[in-house]
């Protein structure tokens, strides 16, 4: 039995010990081949996080293809580019940068009153300390339009609540901003105030104009006159807004330089208010012929004549608003409390202004 039971532990321990080296052949290809796929990862991502070490950042490009990159950026474009470290952040700050979007933007709107309103504005904000509360909640709505507001938030310090590096009140981004969530209200002419109302068509009147930058649209706050309080119309369109062609304000007379030029045909804006309390609105007419002229251009004098006829087509021939007269010599102020008062006149010498007074022609003749 003994050399039976010796037989059978040799041949279990021989078929145990061959099956485990058949295994260990099986699995060696394997092993062998995980470990290299391995070494092979671990080379690829190290050489890849030396390629990214390597790569160029943008500060290393050449001077004047940084600006010129810069320079091509749109205002939400340099906002983000200004996020990305600090040196981008000054370079994206600064003025002539955006010169151009403020020009290109706002350039029809805004005028010298507008300029003198800004600067009293930054004047009271740097009076009441650059980095104060009032101005960091500014600057949140300033960049809403721009930027997500979690975006912002993050840039906060936790207990101040206060913007990191804030960007000086007197830059031309910081009014371009200010301009742009309608923080800034800022004066400015409405065609056809209080949505073409019939009494205001063909007229520009003075307001301060506040930008929704959700509907691209402006909120016009016109200035109480009279017995009226102050009148706000919503939703003013871009092509009935201007700049202040001359710097006289509304309550003031216009000094007229061009009275002894004027001779039938030509295109004018004249002051008109209905009393004395009322602000002056500039009022779209041509220069017509007197009574005593024929209308025949080698016989007509009217260009000589003391007086001078204005006339306001877009009334029905007869009406008392048809037709008005001034002297072209001694020229002041003239008119009554019945038919509101004549102010300073002004001769359109551009096309561009004629052509968005007949845009703005009504449909109907007025009574």
């Amino acid at each position: 039995m003994k050399p039976l039971l010796m037989l059978f532990c040799q041949a279990l321990f021989g078929l145990c010990g061959q099956l485990l080296i058949n295994s260990l052949l099986f699995a060696f290809p394997f092993v062998l081949f995980s470990k290299i796929s391995t070494r092979k990862k671990i080379s690829a991502r190290t050489e890849r996080v030396e390629e990214i070490m390597e790569e160029p950042s943008v500060l290393d490009l050449p001077e004047l293809v940084l600006e010129s990159i810069l320079g091509r950026l749109s205002p939400a474009g340099l906002c983000n580019m200004a996020a990305v470290c600090s040196s981008m952040r000054d370079r994206c700050r600064s003025d002539h940068l955006w010169e151009r979007h403020m020009k290109d933007k706002w350039g029809k709107v805004i005028g010298e009153a507008a300029f003198r309103e800004w600067q009293y504005y930054v004047t009271a904000r740097k009076s009441l300390g650059v980095l104060d509360d009032g101005r960091s909640k500014g600057w949140m709505g300033s960049l809403s339009c721009l930027w997500p507001l979690s975006w912002l938030r993050s840039k906060i310090d936790g207990g101040g609540g206060r913007l990191k590096n804030s960007l000086p009140v007197d830059s031309i981004k910081s009014w371009y901003l200010s301009l742009e969530n309608g923080k800034f209200w800022f004066p400015a002419q409405v065609y056809n105030r209080e949505h073409g109302h019939v009494g205001f068509m063909l007229s520009c009147y003075d307001a301060e104009l506040s930008y929704d930058c959700h509907t691209d649209t402006f909120h016009a706050r016109y200035p109480p006159h009279g017995r009226r309080t102050i009148v706000i119309e919503e939703g003013v369109q871009w092509e009935r807004l201007r700049a202040p062609p001359v710097d006289t304000p509304a309550h003031d007379l216009h000094i007229s330089d061009c009275l002894n030029d004027l001779q039938p045909g030509d295109h004018v804006e004249i002051q008109w208010r209905r009393n004395k309390e009322f602000p002056y609105g500039w009022w779209y007419g041509i220069v017509g012929h007197v009574e005593s002229c024929d209308g025949n251009e080698y016989n007509c004098r009217c260009h000589v004549n003391d007086t001078v006829i204005l006339e306001f087509n877009q009334y029905t021939p007869g009406s008392r608003w048809r037709r008005a007269a001034i002297n072209r010599k001694e020229h002041r102020e003239e008119g009554n409390e019945a038919d509101g008062f004549y102010g300073g006149i002004r001769k359109l010498q551009s096309k561009e202004e004629i052509s968005t007074w007949k845009r703005l022609w009504p449909n109907e003749v007025l009574e």
